[in-house]
């Protein structure tokens, strides 16, 4: 079923289509790269705030509903490495992926008492069309789907997909780490 994640309306009509939903994965995700100072910054930055943070939440409490009603079920949010990492012409994106990385923290306490895991899923470069253009290892999308899968049924909270991830998150208490210069 075709969804637009900005669009309340089809949102909406998508939850109340799919009422039998036991696992729901916000995996929308756009990037609009440029200098963070640029004249048209803050429309790009609002328009992927719009997808991979406001759509994920949209989509969260639309379905937050139905995956009580069918024993709680889980909501997978697929992040990014960037969501602790900033790269030039990436502002917008890695600003939209930590917010969504506090949306992810924030759902997993609200929808405990109704038995729905939520899981983040950090990764680093995935074989989809928005990697295309970048030549770096990616991971594929049926590796993380395997591991989303085993993730879930193991009960975590956190999936740390590739090891860009693991590497990045890893440096996070580092003073000053290489990659971030």
């Amino acid at each position: 079923m075709q969804l637009d994640v900005t669009d309340p309306k089809s949102v909406a009509s998508a939850a109340a289509k799919l009422g039998d939903v036991s696992i729901v994965i916000n995996n929308a995700g756009i990037i609009s790269q440029g200098a963070s100072i640029a004249a048209d910054a803050l429309e790009r930055g609002r328009a992927v705030m719009e997808t991979n943070f406001f759509g994920a939440w949209a989509v969260s409490n639309a379905f937050a509903p139905i995956l009580k009603a069918n024993g709680g079920g889980a909501i997978v949010d697929v992040l990014s490495a960037l969501s602790w990492l900033t790269l030039e012409g990436t502002t917008g994106y890695s600003a939209s992926k930590a917010a969504a990385w506090a949306l992810t923290n924030g759902l997993r306490k609200d929808l405990k008492s109704q038995g729905t895991q939520v899981l983040a899923v950090h990764v680093g470069f995935m074989d989809t069309d928005m990697a295309a253009g970048i030549a770096a290892p990616k991971s594929s999308p049926g590796d993380i789907a395997e591991k989303i899968v085993q993730a879930l049924g193991n009960g975590k909270s956190e999936l740390l997909a590739d090891d860009i991830t693991a590497s990045v998150k890893s440096g996070l208490s580092l003073e000053a780490a290489p990659y971030l210069a």
